[in-house]
């Protein structure tokens, strides 16, 4: 849904070459957390539940409620987030209800840096900052982003494409 809200703002001749998103250890990393408090809760209201009067149950529903929202909300938004490169700019695609799309044109990039811990490397994951000539604006950091060897080398080779369309050579 979110390629699909990007391909909607492309400009003429423009097309998607790559997109990422967030490696998937992140969310289940959240949603183990949410588990474990639903856990939490699980034992809390079983050990007090005669504090309740009887509807321990219901209470033991409601109280789960949260942490199912958030585990659904979380895996929603993780596939709602999407990084994307085109031939002319490399974007970010935000939120779930509202959207936010910033990006970078290709035209203004001058290094990227990426960076990866030893289980980044292990996993295939890393963050990638993008360095513009444009200070301030656009898509400036992925973070925890899936292959972002492939992801970067697609980006690098975009831009020389880009510059060699253009009839530049740096």
């Amino acid at each position: 849904m979110s390629i699909q809200y990007l391909s909607e703002q492309l400009g003429v001749n423009e097309r998607i070459l790559y997109t990422e998103r967030h490696h998937w250890i992140f969310p289940i990393a959240e949603m183990i957390k949410w588990i474990l408090a639903a856990a939490a809760i699980i034992v809390v209201t079983l050990l007090f539940r005669s504090w309740f009067d009887g509807s321990w149950v219901n209470w033991l529903l409601v109280i789960l409620l949260v942490p199912v929202l958030r585990i659904v909300w979380g895996f929603v938004a993780w596939r709602m987030n999407v990084y994307a490169l085109t031939n002319r700019r490399v974007a970010e695609v935000t939120g779930v209800l509202s959207k936010t799309v910033s990006d970078s044109s290709l035209e203004k990039l001058t290094d990227v840096v990426l960076r990866q811990s030893l289980l980044g490397r292990m996993l295939g994951y890393g963050d990638i900052e993008v360095l513009t000539a444009a200070a301030g604006a656009g898509v400036n950091y992925l973070k925890q982003i899936r292959q972002p060897l492939q992801f970067k080398q697609a980006m690098v080779n975009a831009k020389e494409d880009l510059e060699q369309g253009l009839g530049r050579t740096t």
